[in-house]
């Protein structure tokens, strides 16, 4: 029986099994590299598109002052606001108006505005803003050429208003101005202006305002002093240019229309200044100056002049209306003298040169 044995032969060490590669990834489809590389580039492009559309719409930090003309679309005025550099694209501007409705609701006029961004500049100028405005004040009495003055230092066209005046075309003459200019029918009032305002619109505005004095009831009282509308407004400024306050416009009314009525000269000083282009002070009569023959002259001329010589206000108008003809004893007044802060009333000439003597 034998008996089992341990082998005495040394053991061979077992070879070390070779590590397995890891298994590669199988190849993906052509197609689908593709598709990635088309959606990373839809991406950019559209990263790019709305950082150039979020720049076009972003402000700009300028301020200007700029003028929409009347009739203007959204392209005209969105080519204004890029060369004034309160946006950045006119073309987007446009279209932004034109698709949110905004472009009916463009205003002409003057503007100031900030380049805040598209959309703000959009809205101050359909919604928050309005066009820059100018008030102007016209005091009672002043001439044509004061007026325009006033208007040129309020940046309007001056020159053009009283080119106007002085030689209105059909359509801007009313139907009560009878002499060649315009004068006395561009009621003196304080009035607010557009900065686009054209001389047309200033001169239309003023003559609309004088036309609202000529109501039935005063027509009706003009008509029992057998003057025109044209005489009457003639008349109320030298009234307006005489009297030093609203109490003397009756009675200096009355006097002239005595005198008109007895076929007497008006003899009152402003309408010779006017007829010489001259303000009252700079008359000179050792000059000749009132001898000197013009159609406003109301010393050589016994009529009323051709034109107004300023622009009435309401209470020469009305004194016109309403005279002081008389006095306590119905006697007519023909004489008024300025002097010492006061008027003097005379009914007759002895009373005026006594008067004159005496206070002057």
């Amino acid at each position: 029986m034998s008996e089992d044995r341990p082998d005495p032969r040394p053991l061979e060490p077992a070879e070390p099994k070779a590590p397995e590669a890891p298994a590669l990834p199988e190849p993906r489809p052509r197609g689908t590299r593709w598709l990635l590389r088309l959606v990373l580039a839809t991406f950019v492009l559209l990263a790019g598109l709305l950082g150039y559309t979020l720049y076009l719409f972003g402000p700009t930090g300028a301020s200007a002052q700029v003028r929409i003309p009347k009739g203007s679309g959204a392209s005209a005025v969105g080519e204004i606001l890029e060369r004034a550099g309160l946006i950045r694209s006119a073309g987007v501007f446009a279209l932004y108006l034109r698709f949110s409705g905004r472009d009916k609701d463009l205003k002409p006029g003057f503007y100031r505005l900030e380049g805040r961004g598209l959309r703000a500049v959009a809205l101050a100028l359909t919604d928050k803003s309005r066009p820059l405005t100018v008030t102007v004040t016209f005091p009672e009495g002043w001439r044509a050429v004061d007026m325009a003055e006033r208007l040129a230092e309020n940046h309007l066209d001056g020159p053009a208003f009283l080119e106007l005046v002085q030689n209105p075309p059909a359509g801007l003459r009313p139907p009560e101005a009878q002499g060649p200019t315009l004068e006395g029918f561009l009621f003196p009032a304080t009035y607010t202006f557009g900065l686009d305002a054209t001389p047309e619109e200033i001169v239309r505005a003023m003559t609309r305002r004088m036309a609202q004095e000529f109501t039935p009831e005063r027509l009706e009282r003009l008509r029992a002093l057998g003057l025109s509308v044209h005489d009457w407004v003639t008349l109320a400024s030298v009234v307006q240019a005489e009297a030093a306050n609203a109490q003397e416009k009756p009675v200096i009314a009355g006097v002239f229309l005595n005198r008109l009525d007895a076929g007497m000269p008006l003899q009152a000083d402003p309408t010779v200044a006017y007829g010489l282009g001259k303000r009252l002070p700079e008359l000179d009569r050792g000059a000749g100056d009132f001898a000197k023959d013009t159609p406003y002259n109301s010393y050589t001329r016994r009529s009323l002049p051709p034109t107004a010589i300023g622009n009435p206000g309401s209470d020469a108008l009305e004194a016109v209306l309403n005279p002081k003809r008389t006095d306590e004893r119905g006697q007519r007044y023909f004489y008024f003298l300025h002097a010492q802060g006061r008027l003097f009333l005379n009914t007759t000439f002895e009373g005026h040169l006594r008067d004159t003597a005496r206070y002057r």
